[in-house]
């Protein structure tokens, strides 16, 4: 770092991310702190208690959204806005989202300990379920502010027990008055552990995100009938298990053929339905994704799926009726918000690389409404959705002097 430039505290910075690994611990060194449950709540509280005590003001809208501000010398203007979230997956680690808002936080802090002001506010944001573990799409809180997603349908959605958005904040008491979607950002930055292995890999602590890898979910549901796993002979047997298994694999195929150039794809979610010992399944929900960085290989790949799912049909004898789930990577980051990034990072003595998302991101759905960029720091191997997720402060500090820098800039201009 060069002279007479801000600093975060490296060890409040791990003493907060320390802190909220005790709320919803899972097999002893990840997180299970599902969207909206009681353990959410507690990590939400002290949040909110965090950034009280830091000075902030604190509203909170109809789907649970929390907005922190540290005021600015004109309240006339948008403020500049940080954010991601601080849910986690079922097996999920310590720090994927959470790393994004404690050094929102940490952001604060510093400016507070300096004694600084700046002239635009800051906002601290956490955003509700961006990870989608317990209600789905991902990234609904977002969503629904940016209006891709209509509050009321995200407000009757249900969890595997059927209780709804609606009734869960009810429940932990994070139903806010505040309207949804009203607010206006002058900019949004948002760090996040990669979640990939490039810059582990590479010795780099840096990623400037330029852009993300178009990326769309699909809803399969299969229809066969149910029969006697026994007694009933092969050939008059449509089993929506067996279609399930034969798209399954297909569209692991296609995966491995767009391997080479970054292709992704995966089944994330089954449900069969008697799914009982004996019985074969007359019904068979899936949910698959399909991801690729260049937009013509992209719709190559769904040729290749949708062709796919049609053989599949055939071959097992069912029906298989295809709804188009949640999508992003189309949005684009605005270039101004990037060209800041890469410009306070050389400023500062930091490298970086350019890179592209391979993930989900609250910031797609913001980008929609505010100029955008993101930061990755890295995680080691990549690894994460799972309780071994790992970090490195000395490797993390690097990217929240740049947030802080650079949003200071923003915040200043």
């Amino acid at each position: 770092m060069v002279a007479n430039v801000l600093e975060v505290n490296p060890e409040r910075l791990w003493a907060s991310l320390e802190r909220s690994a005790e709320i919803g611990r899972f097999r002893e060194v990840g997180l299970r702190r599902l969207a909206l449950s009681a353990e959410d709540k507690q990590m939400r509280d002290l949040f909110v208690e965090w950034a009280q005590a830091a000075g902030c003001t604190v509203e909170i809208d109809r789907l649970g959204n929390i907005f922190a501000r540290r005021a600015g010398s004109d309240p006339s203007l948008p403020p500049v806005a940080i954010g991601s979230h601080l849910d986690t997956q079922i097996c999920g680690g310590r720090y994927d989202g959470i790393l994004g808002v404690l050094c929102g936080l940490e952001v604060v802090r510093t400016l507070n300990d300096r004694g600084l002001s700046t002239k635009r506010g800051i906002e601290v944001i956490c955003w509700t379920n961006e990870e989608g573990a317990r209600f789905s799409p991902p990234m609904m809180g977002s969503m629904a502010f940016a209006k891709v997603l209509p509050l009321d349908s995200v407000l009757a959605t249900s969890d595997e027990s059927g209780v709804t958005v609606a009734e869960a904040l009810d429940a932990i008491g994070y139903a806010g008055p505040a309207p949804l979607g009203q607010r206006a950002f002058d900019a949004y930055l948002e760090l996040h552990i990669e979640q990939a292995p490039v810059l582990d890999r590479e010795g780099c602590d840096i990623g400037i995100v330029v852009g993300g890898y178009r990326t769309q979910a699909l809803r399969l549901t299969i229809n066969g009938d149910t029969g006697h796993a026994g007694g009933t002979p092969m050939a008059m047997r449509r089993n929506a298990l067996v279609g399930a298994g034969y798209v399954i694999a297909a569209v692991n195929d296609v995966g491995l053929a767009y391997a080479a150039d970054e292709g992704r794809t995966t089944t994330t979610r089954i449900e069969s339905f008697p799914n009982l010992p004996g019985t074969y399944a007359e019904e068979v929900k899936l949910t698959i994704d399909f991801r690729h960085i260049d937009a013509a290989r992209f719709e190559a790949m769904r040729s290749e799926i949708d062709a796919a799912i049609a053989a599949a049909a055939r071959k097992a004898n069912v029906e298989i009726e295809v709804a188009e789930g949640w999508s992003w990577g189309t949005e684009l980051f605005a270039p101004e918000c990037i060209d800041l990034l890469k410009s306070t990072a050389r400023e500062l003595g930091l490298p970086y690389r350019e890179m592209r998302s391979q993930a989900g991101h609250d910031a797609y759905a913001v980008a929609t409404m505010a100029p955008t960029a993101m930061i990755f720091t890295p995680c080691f191997e990549g690894i994460s959705h799972n309780v071994n997720e790992a970090i490195e402060l000395s490797r993390s500090v690097p990217g929240a002097n740049l947030l802080l820098n650079a949003a200071v800039a923003r915040a200043n201009r």
